[in-house]
């Protein structure tokens, strides 16, 4: 381990303070509901999707400060790379549109009816049962952060905002986080850790579904089959599922236009943030078709990984050669525990900078990035995406990082299962 210049040491400080600061967000959210004076500082704090830019500025002042200059700084930041930030908001802005949704509601609903008729379950049991496995599955197609953000939509309307079972939220949280975390690992473009490495190490679609694709749906339809069993007595009651509008056939292409070019130029933030200035454009000119953009939301969760890849970008001089100096089994699961406290994209990213890997260490790697992408908020890209849409619905409008962590050990295990065993 190489010794760490001052501006690395404060950076692997306020890292260790912003991972502290998600686990007791859910505590300042109550702060901010019994204070009367300083509500606002205390609601703030308790914005998990702030925690890792309020904390990236901080550094960026002590980087100022130390040198005594702003250039510094500025040239620090200009040196990131912001495209997964600014990619994030760009699909779920697009992906959260209604003519989106509706199209994600057929498919579900018409998956959803095969399964009632076909072992005649209830609907509310077929409709939870294909929104965990099938939306998540579909990540591998049109990207995590529009399945996360498509599932988290569907998850709302169908349970989140008809119950009061707290335990319900979290159990179903924690299995939406990993099988989305491990549902995108059928294509090389879609999951963010397997897409920080696969031009370095040569791996394509191919490679990738036939060493995590198969395993990983396992897992999702495992997960996915297990929550239904143990909540399904739980679930909202509903009738059985229908779409409650119409949509013109034109409007939903062209929805899904943008966000296939969106999708397409993912490596190309100048182009794919002109297909999103475009599309606002377009729904503005077309609002009769339309609901709510959810640009807030979006505009947090960018925020959000933009400060992890501010606060991130300094942690190489202790990660690096803590993988390097691990065997292959003890490289997926430092992997799988390292995720939790730092993105998995961020990780593998770091990990690809080893030289001379074998192909065993690269699949633990990954693997182990994959299975424990559900652990944490911080641990997988898309997964600020799903809070920021579902958080409203938790006690105190916060979610509680230690019981997301608890929910999400099962599915996780059952994820470790599949990439080790299978």
């Amino acid at each position: 381990m190489s010794n760490p210049t001052t501006i690395q040491l404060i950076a692997t400080t306020l890292f260790g303070i912003a991972v502290l600061h998600t686990f007791l967000a859910f505590y300042f959210e109550r702060l901010a509901h019994r204070s009367r004076h300083h509500a606002g500082l205390f609601h703030l704090l308790g914005e998990v999707e702030a925690v890792f830019g309020f904390w990236a500025m901080v550094l960026v002042v002590f980087m100022a400060f130390i040198h005594g200059s702003t250039k510094p700084a500025i040239t620090y930041l200009e040196s990131r790379n912001y495209t997964e930030p600014l990619f994030v908001f760009a699909i779920m802005v697009i992906a959260a549109s209604k003519p989106i949704l509706y199209v994600a509601k057929t498919i579900v609903l018409a998956i959803s009816k095969l399964l009632e008729k076909s072992f005649r379950l209830p609907a509310a049991t077929a409709n939870y049962f294909v929104t965990l496995s099938a939306v998540p599955i579909l990540g591998s197609f049109i990207t995590e952060p529009a399945a996360m953000t498509l599932a988290a939509f569907l998850l709302r309307d169908t349970i989140f905002s008809k119950t009061n079972s707290t335990k319900l939220m979290y159990l179903t949280i924690g299995v939406l986080f990993v099988n989305i975390s491990i549902g995108g690992a059928l294509t090389s473009f879609a999951a963010p850790p397997i897409l920080m490495v696969t031009s370095t190490w040569n791996w394509d679609t191919t490679y990738v579904f036939q060493t995590f694709g198969i395993k990983a749906t396992i897992a999702v339809l495992v997960n996915a089959l297990l929550i239904t069993l143990v909540v399904h007595k739980d679930l909202p009651k509903t009738a059985s599922a229908h779409q409650e509008d119409r949509m013109p056939l034109w409007v939903a292409f062209t929805h899904l236009l943008f966000l296939l070019a969106v999708v397409v130029f993912a490596h190309h933030p100048v182009v794919f943030m002109g297909f999103l200035l475009f599309f606002l454009g377009y729904t503005h000119a077309y609002s009769a078709y339309q609901s709510r953009l959810i640009l807030k939301e979006a505009l947090m969760v960018a925020f959000f990984l933009a400060g992890l890849v501010v606060l991130g970008g300094l942690q190489q001089w202790w990660l690096q050669p803590l993988l390097s100096g691990m065997s292959n089994t003890a490289v997926f699961y430092g992997a799988t525990a390292l995720t939790a406290i730092t993105d998995n994209a961020a990780l593998t990213y770091l990990g690809s900078l080893v030289e001379g890997t074998t192909e065993e260490f690269r699949y633990a790697l990954v693997a182990g990035a994959l299975a424990g992408g559900g652990l944490t908020v911080i641990a997988n890209a898309p997964n600020p995406a799903g809070l920021a849409i579902l958080k409203d619905y938790f006690p105190q409008k916060a979610v509680s990082a230690l019981k997301l962590l608890l929910a999400a050990l099962p599915p996780t295990a059952i994820a470790i299962l599949a990439f080790q065993v299978l």
